[in-house]
């Protein structure tokens, strides 16, 4: 056999091997979504005395359905709302201020420039939840627990946003361009929203998504925060929704909840669904926003 022939069986036997790894990969990321999508369809009985791959009907996922929209009056509207509501606000404010800052510390040369981006990363390494009781403590202070500020004002302080920000302008944004900009007499307020904001679409589109990401996952701080059951987001609600069945907690048997696993399911797939569906549409801003800034120039 000669060396050719060795080396040509290695690197097969090697893409063999890569192919299995990568396919192992994505059946464990893949199949608890499949079971998750088709868990409402079975009653709880198919549930767990079934295949955990086969479908039931969708007669069965719309009874689901109707169980938790008679939760408590139909509450669950009011916690989509209440979800959207609190994650586009902060999304908006995050958005904004991040681009706004991001840009300022990459073009200028502010005094306290240094010490600010080192403020940024210490603050990006402090774990969110360390920060919910002072802030709790301050928004009571000015009577703004239990509203949607409360939320949304913390949700909206986004140092990871900053820092990205400031990363890009520094790197793909070209100073021949600013610099020329300002040779033709414009401002720079009209360098930021003419030639800075126009080539910052993927990055907007990155930041974007994160932020609706983690805003709209957020349990923690709305926990904390709202008191009135009315002001929940989805996952405080669906979590006060699950604690209250007894499929999950078996201490609570004679709740009158018709709240099942089928439904339990159904929760979860309510809070999966809106960040897939908004992934497919921004996987191009996605991928253009994390490839920007990689390369200067």
């Amino acid at each position: 056999m000669s060396v050719n022939t060795r080396q040509r069986d290695r690197w097969t036997v090697l893409r063999a091997v890569r192919g299995t790894v990568l396919l192992g990969f994505g059946a464990f990321c893949l199949i608890p979504l499949v079971w998750l999508l088709l868990a409402p369809t079975k009653t709880d009985a198919q549930l767990v005395n079934g295949h955990p791959l086969s479908f039931g009907s969708l007669a069965q996922f719309g009874r689901a359905w109707q169980h938790l929209v008679d939760y408590n009056d139909s509450v669950l509207y009011q916690w989509i709302a209440n979800s959207i509501l609190y994650s586009v606000g902060s999304l908006l404010i995050s958005v904004a201020t991040s681009l706004l800052a991001g840009y300022a510390l990459a073009v200028s040369r502010i005094p306290g420039r240094k010490a600010l981006l080192v403020l940024t990363l210490i603050a990006m390494m402090v774990p969110p939840t360390a920060l919910v009781l002072p802030l709790f403590l301050e928004l009571n202070t000015v009577h703004l627990t239990n509203t949607a500020l409360s939320v949304i004002l913390p949700a909206s302080f986004y140092p990871f946003g900053v820092y990205l920000a400031f990363i890009y302008f520094s790197t793909s944004l070209p100073k021949e361009l600013l610099e020329a900009g300002r040779l033709d007499g414009c401002s720079e307020a009209g360098l930021f929203w003419h030639l800075a904001r126009p080539l910052a679409k993927p990055l907007i589109g990155l930041l974007s998504f994160f932020s609706f990401v983690a805003n709209w996952n957020n349990y923690f701080l709305p926990y904390v925060m709202l008191s009135e059951e009315s002001k929940y987001n989805l996952p405080v609600g669906l979590g006060a929704v699950v604690s209250g069945t007894p499929a999950l907690n078996p201490a609570n048997g004679g709740s009158f909840l018709p709240i099942t696993r089928p439904e339990v399911a159904l929760a979860g797939l309510l809070v999966v669904v809106p960040i897939a569906v908004i992934f497919v549409f921004c996987q191009r801003f996605l991928v253009r926003g994390i490839l920007a800034g990689s390369v200067k120039n």
